[in-house]
């Protein structure tokens, strides 16, 4: 391996390292700000959104089925139905329309 490589495993580490280490040592109160309160409680849901959004609609072969799938997955779980049925029902909507689309 070369030291380029060693170099950037080490950054790896120590950044990761300092963004669980830091919190830790920092904060050592309980935290009574509601902003920053609020901002912790939606970081992990705003994290989540941008790593699979991007990917709903990439992961099709055709963008508009995707789309079509998020919108059809967005409106079931607006209306109450759990997580298994709307995984589903966008798989089927997937399916059905990479079928009549392409």
């Amino acid at each position: 391996m070369t030291a380029y490589t060693y170099i950037s495993i080490f950054t790896a580490f120590f950044v990761s390292y300092l963004i669980r280490v830091l919190p830790l040592t920092l904060i050592r109160k309980p935290i009574k700000n509601r902003f920053i309160k609020s901002f912790l409680y939606y970081v992990p849901y705003v994290t989540l959104a941008v790593m699979t959004f991007p990917a709903i609609i990439e992961a099709t072969q055709s963008p508009l089925a995707g789309v079509i799938a998020l919108v059809v997955g967005i409106l079931l779980s607006f209306f109450g139905a759990g997580l298994f049925p709307v995984a589903c029902a966008c798989c089927a909507v997937v399916f059905a329309a990479e079928f009549f689309l392409v």
